[in-house]
């Protein structure tokens, strides 16, 4: 069993990442549907700002308590995120609160700081509103693919894309709830099922770059391409070691040397974005955010190395 002090800390961290993923996700749903649709866009918009509010309150108890690992790992905010905030909410009017990255920004780390019931309290309570919340938007999610398989629903937003975002959510709720029951989160006794998990990620994620180019960037979506690829094949290794069939040693020293790769491409790509540089479909801030699902899968990784 964890220790309130690993539960206050764990349940931090997850939020930090995680509830600025489900954040962004409500944003790039609402961006896609149509005007006939405009109670979806609004229930979209009422996600993203209870987000808003539940990575507010993670923030505020964050500084000085979580690890300083997890605040330099890039899976937090990036170089970019402010940037491609402040473009984003350009491009659509739509008010980011970029107070929130500046906040996150200025966080310290700590590997041992003082435990306080008090936080415990409140971190738990976080945990429950994060629960009830994140499950909202998993059905929401859910009605949205359904109309849109059954053509009662146009959106921008590829199906894949929604289902992808469905089993991201879907992560987050069940480690959510295991922190909640006192459960040990081990990486390295779920390491195959981490990696399939996340290389699938990685995989989608270059077919979606590759999707939103522009047909001009020839070079960018044959590189994306070149990755969708890979990472399908890492996915399928990553099963394979879970069946034991081959050792996961060798698909983590594989899957981070892709990852590695990958990163640096959305990182060139977020740049790129951000600089008017790239002729695309892709708001900047959708190459922030899966520069830092790379950047939180290296943690993972690095961790599983060693």
């Amino acid at each position: 069993m964890p220790t309130s002090m690993d539960f206050v800390r764990q349940s931090l961290e997850l939020h930090l990442f995680f509830a600025r993923i489900m954040k962004e996700h409500s944003f790039f749903l609402e961006l896609g549907f149509t005007p006939r649709d405009s109670n979806y866009t609004q229930r979209a918009d009422e996600f993203r700002m209870e987000f808003d509010r539940l990575l507010g309150e993670v923030v505020s108890l964050s500084n000085g308590i979580v690890s300083q690992s997890v605040l330099k790992s890039g899976e937090v905010i990036t170089p970019y995120t402010l940037k491609a905030e402040m473009a984003s909410s350009y491009y659509t009017g739509l008010r980011i609160p970029t107070e929130l990255t500046q906040e996150e920004a200025r966080l310290m780390g700590s590997d041992s700081a003082p435990f306080n019931p008090r936080i415990e309290e409140r971190v738990f309570m976080i945990n429950q509103w994060a629960i009830d919340l994140v499950t909202e938007l998993i059905q929401f999610k859910a009605n949205i693919l359904r109309n849109v398989l059954s053509c009662k629903m146009f959106t921008s937003t590829y199906p894949l894309m929604v289902d992808h975002i469905m089993r991201e959510a879907d992560l987050y709720l069940q480690m959510i709830k295991r922190l909640q029951n006192r459960e040990v989160i081990n990486m390295e006794m779920e390491a195959a099922q981490q990696e399939m998990f996340w290389n699938r990620i990685m995989a989608e994620h270059s077919k979606f770059i590759r999707g939103l180019l522009d047909p001009t960037e020839e070079e960018l979506f044959n590189t994306a391409n070149d990755f969708g690829r890979e990472f399908d094949e890492l996915t399928l290794a990553s099963k394979a070691a879970m069946d034991r069939t081959i050792p996961l040693a060798q698909v983590t020293d594989a899957s981070l040397k892709a990852t590695e790769a990958i990163r640096n491409f959305k990182a060139q790509g977020t740049q790129g974005l951000i600089e008017c540089k790239i002729k695309s479909i892709i708001i900047p801030l959708l190459g922030d955010h899966t520069l830092r699902e790379a950047n939180h899968y290296l943690r993972l990784l690095k961790i599983l190395e060693k």
